[in-house]
């Protein structure tokens, strides 16, 4: 017990910082990372109360537990609003999609103190939790009668994890055939999101088979093992972590979404030019490291990736990377993203007419490598001095 107190008390350590870099995070999606704080925040709760049970403090649990409960309904629906936003890169709710936490407001009534509701067994309750038997949980946790925690919650998680693999598999990810870390990242929220749900549901499972488990400690210490390797696992891949969790901390992203001043329609100032970073370079070699940096764009075509960077061509070509800036620099007179941005913008001009109508404008700027539709514009008017619909019209007027 005390080294199962150990690792659960790890991980929830880890969440907190996690959670809280996320909260007060600068950079990155607002949108994404609220909504992983509410996730993490929920499984954080769940793992409070349950050390609060293991440690005997029966006296307080109940406080926390009615605390948690409405982020324990808000998570799946987060998690699903979660992987739909990335998938499409949007930065704000619709709407129609607070429809989706119509259950939390259930769950804030269910817990509320009604001086009519009858009294709640808490030592049963806790009891059950630590026996991982939330979805077959027989006593009532507030108003509603038992059934509606169990009940409607895995009617919630089964559903919403349901529709978030829909979502990805009917989406443009799963036709790309490069594994960028986008890719890598969304599956492993997929993959993780369902071990943890098909470990909730296994007492459920189990009961239905009528097949004695034994000591249900066994699901918890499976439970926190499987999410610290989970959290092992990030921190050794920190592309992902940097990028997606941990993005408070001053990591230059690729292609990053424009500041207000750089925005399509808003007054810009003529950008104060900078001089390229100083090289003992030759000239024979920079001009044998420029080819090989053509020659590579040309044929692996590595700009179609949203989160190529400047140290991957530079780790393929085998070219120190201060040597690229400066040969991009010297030669295009561009620093690397705008360097970049001009493949981009000559792919969607390649490829839009074939594709316009069967595929939207944004849709198009994203198989060419931009994350949102403003870098896209904003990079289109800065290569072609036009907005793509200029472009194009005065392109056919010049063919007729």
């Amino acid at each position: 017990m005390p080294i199962l107190t150990f690792i659960i008390s790890a991980v929830l350590l880890i969440l907190i910082v996690i959670l809280l870099n996320l909260l007060y995070a600068k950079q990155g999606n607002w949108m994404l990372n609220r909504l992983l704080v509410v996730m993490l925040f929920a499984r954080a709760g769940q793992i409070i109360v349950y050390l609060l049970i293991l440690s005997n403090q029966l006296a307080i649990f109940p406080f926390f537990l009615k605390l948690f409960t409405p982020f324990y309904f808000a998570a799946p629906a987060c998690f699903y609003l979660y992987i739909i936003g990335f998938i499409n890169d949007r930065k704000s709710f619709r709407k129609i999609e607070w429809l989706h936490f119509i259950p939390v407001i259930l769950a804030v009534i269910h817990v509320l103190p009604w001086h009519f509701s009858p009294p709640i067994q808490w030592g049963a309750i806790a009891k059950q939790i630590v026996e991982n038997r939330q979805m077959l949980m027989n006593q009532r946790t507030g108003l509603f009668p038992a059934y509606f925690y169990h009940a409607m919650m895995s009617l919630i998680i089964l559903g919403y994890l349901f529709a978030a693999w829909h979502a990805v598999l009917t989406s443009r990810i799963i036709r790309e055939k490069e594994w960028d870390i986008s890719k890598i990242w969304i599956y492993f929220c997929l993959a993780a999101a369902t071990l943890f749900r098909l470990i909730g549901i296994l007492p459920l499972i189990f009961e239905n088979l009528h097949y004695p488990l034994g000591s249900y400690i066994w699901f918890a210490i499976t439970n926190s093992v499987i999410l610290l390797l989970v959290i092992i696992f990030l921190l050794h891949q920190p592309s992902m972590l940097y990028r997606y969790l941990l993005v408070s901390s001053n990591l230059k992203m690729n292609d990053p979404e424009p500041r207000q001043s750089e925005r399509i329609g808003a007054s810009t100032s003529p950008p104060t030019s900078t001089s390229p970073p100083k090289s003992n370079l030759l000239p024979d070699q920079l001009s044998a490291y420029m080819e090989s940096m053509k020659e590579f764009m040309a044929n692996e075509k590595p700009f179609l990736l949203p989160d190529f960077q400047i140290v991957h061509i530079a780790q393929k070509l085998n070219i120190p990377v201060h040597h690229c800036s400066f040969v991009i620099n010297k030669v295009t007179g561009k620093n690397f993203r705008n360097w970049i941005n001009g493949y981009r913008v000559n792919n969607f001009i390649y490829e839009y007419p074939v594709l316009a109508d069967r595929m939207t404008i944004e849709a198009i700027a994203h198989n060419s490598g931009f994350k949102s539709l403003a870098t896209f514009y904003n990079a289109f008017k800065k290569e072609t001095g036009l907005m793509p619909t200029a472009y194009f019209l005065k392109k056919e007027q010049n063919l007729s």
